[in-house]
C-alpha cells in the first residue's frame, strides 16, 4: 500500500479513537505522529485528524444523505474513513483522485475490505452532488446541542461568535523570555529567519506566528529564548505584581505555562503543585530550558483540595489558582471537548473548583492576592462560581482588573476565543481582608 493509504488508516485510527473511545486527541495524535518519520506525512495526519473532529457533526450529515441505508454501530470504522473522505474532499481540497484512492486503500488496511466498493463509491458520489448542508445551526456549526444553548443563555449577544470561533484553526503564540532577550532583540531574529510574526497587544511579551510552525524550529529554542503559550493565558502573572520577596504558589500548575512566568517574576519561594505526580516532569524541563530552574523553586505531587506538604508555608502571598475546567475557551485548540464534555460533567468541575478556591483562599495570607482563572467560557464555572465564593466568605474581596483582560463578568473579566486572535480565559482577582 502506498504512504498515503498508511496515513490515512493512520487517521482513521486516531479518530476512531478519540470520538468511538473517547480518549484525547492530543495524546492520540502524539503517540501516532511517533510512527511516522516524514515530517510531511505527520502533518497531514494531523491535518486531517483535526478537520475530523472539529466538523463531525456536518460531516455525520452529509454522509448520511449520501448513504442510502444507515451503517451498523459496529461499523465505526467505516462512518470515520467516509468522513476521512468528505473532509479531504470538501474542507481540506486535496487531489481528488489520491483523496479517494487513498482512502479505500485504508479501509483494506483496516480490515475492511468489503466496504472499500461502498467508500470508493459514496466519495465519489459526493464529488458530483456535493455536501449536504443541515438548516440546524448545532449541526452546521459543529457544537452538540447542550453546548449551544448555554452560550446562548449566558452569551445572548455573543453567542454565535463564539462557535464560530471555536471552529477556527487555533494560531502559535510564543512568549518570549524576558530573562534571556527581550521581544525586539527576537522579533529581529525572525525577521532574520525569514519567518512571519505580528507584535501581541495584551502584554510585552507575545509574538505571533503567522503561519504557524513547529516551535523547535523557530529561532532560540534549545537555548531557551521563547516558550509557547497563548496570549490570553499569558496576562496571569501580570495580575498577581510578583515582587522579589514573596512566596508564591501555584496550585495546578500543568502543563507549566503559567508556572515558567511566576518563576521569570523570581520570587523568594515558588511552590508548583500538580495533583499527577507525571506531570511534573515536564513542568521540570521547561524550567530548565528557560533557565529558570531555581533553588526557590519547589514541585509536589499533591491534590491541593486538602491540606498542604508540611514542608510547604501554611501561607502564601500570591496564589494562582488556574483550575481545572470544561475547555470551552480553547475549543479551536482541543476541539474533542466539544463531544467528549457533557453538562455533567461541568456540575463535577464546579465541586472541585470550589474546594480548590477554598483551600486557596485558606492559604493567603491577609492582603494577599489570588487569581482565580479558567479557560472556559461558562459562566457556571467562572462569574457565578466567584459571586457565590464573595458572598459566603466576608474577608474575600473582588479587586479591579485591566481591560486587557476582557470584558466585566460579574467581578471578573472574561475573553473570548478569537479576541485579539486569543484562546477564551476568565479571570477574577480576590485580596484577603480582615472580615
Amino acid at each position: 500500500m502506498s504512504p498515503g493509504a498508511q496515513i490515512r488508516a493512520l487517521a482513521a485510527r486516531v479518530v476512531w479513537q478519540v470520538l468511538d473511545q473517547r480518549q484525547s486527541l492530543k495524546a492520540v495524535l502524539a503517540s501516532a505522529r511517533s510512527e511516522i518519520d516524514d515530517p510531511r506525512d505527520r502533518a497531514l495526519l494531523e491535518a486531517i485528524s483535526y478537520a475530523v473532529i472539529r466538523h463531525k457533526r456536518s460531516l455525520d450529515h452529509a454522509a448520511s444523505r449520501l448513504l442510502q441505508k444507515a451503517l451498523p454501530r459496529d461499523d465505526a470504522i467505516t462512518q470515520v474513513l467516509l468522513l476521512i473522505g468528505l473532509a479531504q474532499l470538501h474542507l481540506m481540497k486535496l487531489p481528488e483522485h489520491a483523496a479517494v484512492s487513498a482512502t479505500v486503500d485504508a479501509a483494506r488496511l483496516l480490515g475492511k475490505a468489503p466496504r472499500a466498493a461502498l467508500i470508493n463509491a459514496i466519495l465519489r458520489r459526493s464529488l458530483r452532488e456535493g455536501m449536504a448542508v443541515s438548516d440546524d445551526f448545532a449541526v452546521h456549526n459543529n457544537h452538540p446541542e447542550w453546548l449551544v444553548k448555554q452560550l446562548q443563555a449566558d452569551w445572548p449577544e455573543d453567542w454565535r461568535n463564539i462557535v464560530r470561533a471555536n471552529n477556527q484553526q487555533a494560531p502559535l503564540w510564543i512568549r518570549i523570555n524576558g530573562q534571556r532577550t527581550s521581544r525586539e532583540a527576537y522579533a529581529a531574529s525572525l525577521d532574520q529567519a525569514g519567518i512571519a510574526y505580528a507584535i501581541g497587544t495584551l502584554n510585552g511579551q507575545s509574538v505571533l506566528i503567522d503561519p504557524p510552525m513547529m516551535p523547535t524550529r523557530l529561532p532560540g529554542w534549545q537555548e531557551g529564548l521563547l516558550a509557547v503559550q497563548d496570549q490570553s493565558a499569558q496576562l496571569a502573572a501580570d495580575a498577581l505584581e510578583i515582587s522579589a520577596d514573596m512566596a508564591v504558589l501555584d496550585m495546578c500548575a500543568a502543563p507549566g505555562g503559567k508556572a515558567a512566568q511566576l518563576a521569570a517574576c523570581n520570587p523568594a519561594l515558588l511552590a508548583l503543585l500538580d495533583v499527577v505526580p507525571e506531570r511534573l516532569k515536564p513542568i521540570e524541563e521547561l524550567l530548565q530550558r528557560l533557565g529558570l530552574a531555581g533553588g526557590n523553586t519547589v514541585l509536589h505531587a499533591c491534590d491541593a483540595t486538602q491540606a498542604l506538604p508540611e514542608s510547604l508555608p501554611a501561607q502564601f502571598d500570591a496564589v494562582l489558582l488556574d483550575a481545572p475546567c470544561s475547555a470551552t475557551g480553547i475549543i479551536r485548540r482541543q476541539p474533542d471537548v466539544k463531544w467528549h464534555r457533557q453538562p455533567k460533567d461541568v456540575t463535577a468541575l464546579n465541586q472541585l473548583q470550589w474546594r480548590l478556591l477554598k483551600n486557596a483562599f485558606r492559604v493567603l495570607k491577609p492582603g494577599g492576592r489570588l487569581l482565580y482563572s479558567t479557560c472556559s467560557v461558562l459562566k457556571a464555572e467562572n462569574a457565578l462560581m466567584i459571586e457565590q465564593f464573595l458572598t459566603q466568605n466576608p474577608d474575600a474581596r473582588a479587586a479591579p482588573l485591566a481591560e486587557r483582560f476582557g470584558r466585566i463578568s460579574g467581578a471578573g473579566r472574561q475573553r473570548f476565543p478569537g479576541e485579539d486572535g486569543g484562546d477564551g480565559f476568565f479571570y477574577a482577582l480576590i485580596e484577603r481582608h480582615e472580615p
